[in-house]
C-alpha cells in the first residue's frame, strides 16, 4: 500500500520517487528534525526570552518569532495544538498509509497535523504537502467511519499552521498522485530546468542539468 511519502513525493516530481525507491530515502536530516520539534514545544517557547530563542532553530527573530506564536496562539485550535490527542501516530486507510505527527481535537472533530521543517508558501500549503495532508485525514476518515473535514500542516520554525481542507481540487491532486505511485514502473521523464530540480536531493543522480538565471538570460 503506497505511503503518505510516496504521494508526496510523486506530487513533487515521480522521479523523485523513483530514486527514493530504488536508493533510499535518508529523511529529515539532523536540523530538520529539530525543527520539527519545536511543533511539540508552542507554549515554552511563546514565553522564552531573547536568549533562549536564538539557541533554537527558528527562522524568525525571537521578537518575529514570539509575534508569530501570539498569532497563532489565536487560533480556535491552539490548545489542541500543544496539547495533542496523539503524537507520531500510524494510520492506514483504504489506498494509503503512514504516520502523522499530530492527532488534534478541532471543532470539527479529530484532524490530523504534518510537521514540516522547511518555510511555508505565502499563501496556503506547498502541493506536496496538501497531497499528504489529504491522504492523512483520508486514511483517518477510513479508520473511524466518518469523513474528517480538513487537515493541517504546521510550520514551527516560522511560528505557522496552515489549514488544508479537502476540497475538490485537493482531493484531484492526491488522486493523481496515488495513480503516478501505482503506475511507476520505471524512472519517469525527467522535469527540465525547474526549480523543484534545483531543490531535490537526488539531482546528482537524476541527471538533470539545471541551469543559472545569467546563463538563461545569455541566451
Amino acid at each position: 500500500m503506497p505511503t503518505f511519502t510516496a504521494v508526496s513525493q510523486a506530487a513533487y516530481c515521480p522521479r523523485q520517487l523513483y530514486y527514493a525507491r530504488r536508493d533510499g530515502d535518508d529523511g529529515p536530516s539532523r536540523e530538520e528534525r529539530r525543527r520539527q520539534r519545536l511543533a511539540f514545544r508552542y507554549d515554552e517557547l511563546r514565553d522564552a526570552d531573547d536568549a533562549q530563542l536564538d539557541a533554537e532553530p527558528t527562522a524568525l527573530a525571537p521578537s518575529a518569532y514570539r509575534a508569530a506564536l501570539e498569532r497563532l496562539a489565536e487560533r480556535d485550535d491552539w490548545a489542541a495544538l500543544c496539547d495533542p490527542a496523539g503524537t507520531h501516530v500510524s494510520l492506514a486507510g483504504k489506498d494509503c498509509r503512514g504516520r502523522v505527527h499530530k492527532l488534534v481535537d478541532t471543532a470539527d472533530g479529530r484532524v490530523p497535523s504534518f510537521v514540516s521543517p522547511g518555510a511555508p508558501p505565502e499563501r496556503g500549503v506547498w502541493e506536496p504537502q496538501q497531497v499528504r495532508a489529504v491522504a492523512a485525514a483520508k486514511a483517518l476518515s477510513w479508520e473511524r467511519g466518518e469523513a474528517t473535514s480538513h487537515a493541517l500542516v504546521e510550520y514551527p520554525a516560522y511560528g505557522a499552521v496552515r489549514t488544508v481542507r479537502l476540497s475538490t481540487r485537493a482531493k484531484a491532486a492526491y488522486r493523481r498522485a496515488l495513480r503516478a505511485v501505482r503506475s511507476l514502473d520505471g524512472p519517469p521523464p525527467r522535469l527540465r530546468n525547474t526549480a523543484r530540480c534545483r531543490a531535490c536531493s537526488f539531482r546528482d543522480r537524476c541527471g538533470v542539468k539545471t541551469r543559472s538565471m545569467r546563463s538563461l538570460l545569455r541566451r
